[in-house]
């Protein structure tokens, strides 16, 4: 039996006016542009697991710093049934070194720069603009 919801993590990497993106390869939004992330393992923290997962997708290195916001992503079948609920914990992380190589479950790596993912350029995943203007303090909200 699945249990609900799951913890995973997004990791929200700023570099000067751009911020780094992947184009998801799986389910959820395969063919979209997120952020580098993925479930958290147990026993490993929120800011373990972003720095772990941005490694793991992009090859960068990057320090997480704090907290910007949590995102429901809530799937339910036809019949009105769960297929899938995720807790995403946004966290910001600190640019460190690396440069971006689309590895694991992604098909590209890039950075964006901020007003091209606020304008709608590229097609991204649901609330990718907002955590974007959350982190580089241009929400609209």
């Amino acid at each position: 039996m699945t249990h609900y919801p799951k913890v995973a993590t997004l990791a929200v990497v700023l570099h000067g006016n751009k911020v780094l993106l992947v184009k998801r390869r799986n389910e959820p939004d395969a063919g979209l542009w997120g952020f580098p992330g993925g479930h958290v393992n147990e026993g490993e923290t929120v800011f373990d697991a972003a720095a772990r997962e941005l490694l793991e997708e992009t090859s960068v290195i990057g320090r997480p710093s704090r907290f910007l916001t949590n995102v429901d992503l809530i799937e339910r079948s036809t019949d009105g049934s769960i297929r899938f609920h995720f807790l995403l914990v946004a966290v910001l992380c600190e640019f460190e070194s690396g440069t971006q190589v689309a590895n694991d479950d992604v098909s590209e790596a890039k950075w964006w720069s901020s007003s091209e993912v606020l304008g709608g350029i590229p097609r991204c995943s649901e609330h990718v603009d907002e955590v974007v203007g959350i982190a580089s303090g241009t929400s609209r909200s």
